[in-house]
């Protein structure tokens, strides 16, 4: 009877041991010629990413980490350094990773999940998109290229990128970490896919905030990609057809038609009140792939003329104010915003139809030309200074 006791005792423990047994994960595996190193495992979460354990490996390179399986599929990554591996995790999952140290990032295996593949491939995408936009930047910079061409190259660039993306990882399998993980990819620290101010772009984000709003409704991720697609709605819907007329207090005695709107300390700047110097009249999205190589093109032309005169006046039309802050408070001309994004009336005057668009006014507050009629922008500028 006492024996009997016993088992059922034992049982009973057992028993309950397994139904509040924490549910976890498993990642484990080599990386070769890392000796000493540390590698870390972090949570890429919407607030950044999270340390959750870390090792110092040994000559063989072994390592193996154990973490809480989420609620919802979540986001992870293996870092040694600057070096980064993603992968995604939804269930009590085993992966596998086999690296070296030199090519960690981009010659890794992983093994175990699909989507932990299809992340892979994502990456390796970025990267090598990365890579040809840095050479065309170089010889932008060398001078081998013409800006134009710069802009031409690059945009065809993330075209080809975003169809293959769209075709393959995003409208294939929506529902999957794979599919998220597509849309939140950087070219030049910012997103390849904007769905702020892009309908197409928005298209891809409604894709997959649908899928996840049906299998994870109370999830973070869900509720924080759902309202990117109501944002990026409303930011990028088709106004009413309108006959824009220029009101009077916007054409100056030159006939120049004038923009005046506030900078980052809420103060109006005119871009008529610019007039004495040759100006430079940007309207630009720097939540855009391509706003990085086109400010350096401008950096570059400040640093070489701004002691003569010359003057940049930069629109943004971004629809998040404070993305526009953060990245206008390094630039050393005037930046002003437009709050009505793509739809702005200054925009429209001047018929800007693709971003980035500018033009040139003279000492004169003439418009002399526009960005379609410029081959080589410094020489235009040099003839009017």
């Amino acid at each position: 009877m006492k024996n009997f006791n016993l088992i059922l005792f034992i049982t009973i423990a057992l028993i309950t041991s397994s139904c509040t047994k924490e549910a976890r994960f498993t990642i484990q595996g080599t990386v070769t010629d890392a000796a000493k190193e540390t590698l870390y495992l972090e949570v890429a979460g919407l607030e950044g990413d999270i340390p959750l354990d870390s090792i110092k490996l040994k000559e063989d390179g072994h390592f193996s980490f154990k973490a809480k399986k989420p609620e919802a599929p979540e986001f992870y990554r293996l870092r040694i350094k600057n070096k980064i591996i993603n992968f995604a995790i939804d269930s009590t999952e085993v992966l596998s990773v086999n690296a070296s140290f030199d090519r960690f990032s981009d010659q890794y295996e992983i093994e175990g999940s699909t989507n932990a593949q299809k992340i892979k491939e994502l990456s390796l995408l970025q990267s090598n998109l990365q890579i040809e936009v840095n050479e065309l930047m170089k010889k932008a910079k060398n001078f081998t290229i013409t800006h134009d061409v710069l802009e031409d190259s690059i945009n065809q660039l993330i075209k080809d990128y975003k169809d293959t993306v769209k075709l393959n990882y995003i409208y294939s399998a929506p529902n999957t970490t794979a599919a998220y993980f597509a849309l939140f990819q950087k070219l030049n620290g910012y997103l390849i896919f904007d769905p702020l101010n892009s309908k197409d772009d928005v298209r891809c984000f409604a894709a997959v905030a649908t899928s996840m709003n049906n299998y994870y409704p109370h999830a973070d991720r869900s509720k924080n990609i759902y309202n990117i697609v109501i944002k990026g709605m409303r930011n990028t819907r088709t106004p009413k057809e309108k006959v824009i007329e220029i009101p009077e207090d916007k054409i100056n005695e030159t006939g120049l038609i004038d923009v005046n709107l506030r900078n980052m300390k809420g103060n109006r700047v005119k871009l008529s009140e610019q007039k004495g110097k040759v100006v430079l009249l940007d309207f630009t999205i720097y939540q855009s792939p391509n706003s990085t190589p086109h400010n350096y093109m401008l950096r570059d032309l400040y640093n070489q003329f701004s002691s003569q005169g010359f003057e940049i006046y930069q629109v943004s039309l971004d629809a998040d104010e404070h993305y526009w802050k953060t990245i206008a408070d390094n630039l050393p001309w005037i930046c002003v915003r437009d709050e009505n994004g793509v739809y702005s009336t200054a925009a429209n005057l001047y018929n800007v139809t693709e971003i980035p668009s500018f033009f040139i006014i003279n000492r004169q507050n003439e418009l002399y030309k526009k960005g379609t009629d410029i081959k080589d922008l410094a020489t235009e500028i040099k003839k009017i200074l």
